[in-house]
Parts: C-alpha cells; structure tokens; sequence
C-alpha cells in the first residue's frame, strides 16, 4: 500500500509545541493551500486548510524556526482519525502526519537570504542549514574572466577533430 502526500502552503497561526505524558514533542500546525484552479463564479482561487502534525525532532524544528506565514513544504502520510467531541458526537478529522518539513521561501530578514534543506527525519539538518549559498570563485564557471574587448564570447583555441555525430 502507498499513502504518501507532499504539500505547500503557508502557516495559517504559529506553529504549536506540546509533548506527551511520556516527553514526547508534537507540533501542530494548520497550512493554507492554494488550489491550482480558480472558481468560474468568483474568478479567486479556492484555498484548503490542512492540519498537519510533527513529531519527535520534526516538530521541535517547525516550531522553532516557523511562524504563521511562512512557507512550508510537508512531506508525509494522510491520516485519518476518529475521536468524540464534547457533545459525545462521533467525529472524523484527516491530518497529515508529518515525515520531513521543508522552508518553502527565502528567509525574509535579509541576513542571508539562503534556503534550507529542511529536517530528514533520522536524518538531521540537510546542506549546512539555513544559511545562504556561497559564492563561486569563478563568476565565470571556470573559463576565466571575459575577453578584454568587452566581447562575452570567446573562441575556442582547442581542435576536437573529427565530430562523431
């Protein structure tokens, strides 16, 4: 059987950290996705509110560096769950349990601007975390600077002979 589900979306409210009886995290977050298509009467695209749940290191990150509005890619299983509500009325919610979360936009303070790889569950901290990219020693992709007449174009000073093709 397959039950895998990858989501984008914003955080509708900041994220919430709880943990069990027996110290285990849980995060809880709701996301907001935009549906790929928009309505014929109103001409707005239709938005879908998913819970999503984190746990154990997963939902220790989200806490930490997410906040309502950020951009969040989900990466995890569709569950469903049954549970009686305070009028002892049978309910079914469906929630994503959450396997990785990635960032789904730049940092937004400007004080790098880099992406992050996200967290792998059991597998930790992706590329260095979140911090910007480094630069290239070589702007020029290892051809060296351009040609001193202002041409971006230089002539190839190798014979590759015969071509096979």
């Amino acid at each position: 059987m397959l039950n895998r589900i990858i989501i984008m979306g914003r955080l509708a409210r900041d994220p919430e950290l709880r943990r069990t009886q027996a110290g285990v995290p849980v995060t809880s977050f709701r996301l907001a996705v935009d549906r790929d298509f928009k309505d014929k009467t109103t001409g707005e695209r239709g938005t879908d509110w998913i819970d999503v749940v984190a746990w154990r290191q997963t939902g220790e990150f989200v806490s930490r560096y997410f906040t309502k509005g950020r951009m969040a890619v989900v990466e995890g299983r569709l569950q469903m769950r049954d549970w009686t509500d305070k009028e002892g009325n049978k309910r079914t919610s469906a929630e994503v349990v959450a396997d990785n979360v990635y960032f789904g936009d730049s940092k937004r303070d400007g004080d790098g601007g880099g992406y992050s790889t996200g967290y792998h569950q059991g597998g930790g901290y992706g590329q260095g975390g979140y911090q910007a990219p480094a630069a290239p020693a070589d702007p020029f992709g290892g051809y060296g600077a351009p040609p001193a007449d202002g041409d971006q174009f230089a002539e190839l000073s190798t014979d590759d002979g015969d071509l096979p093709f």
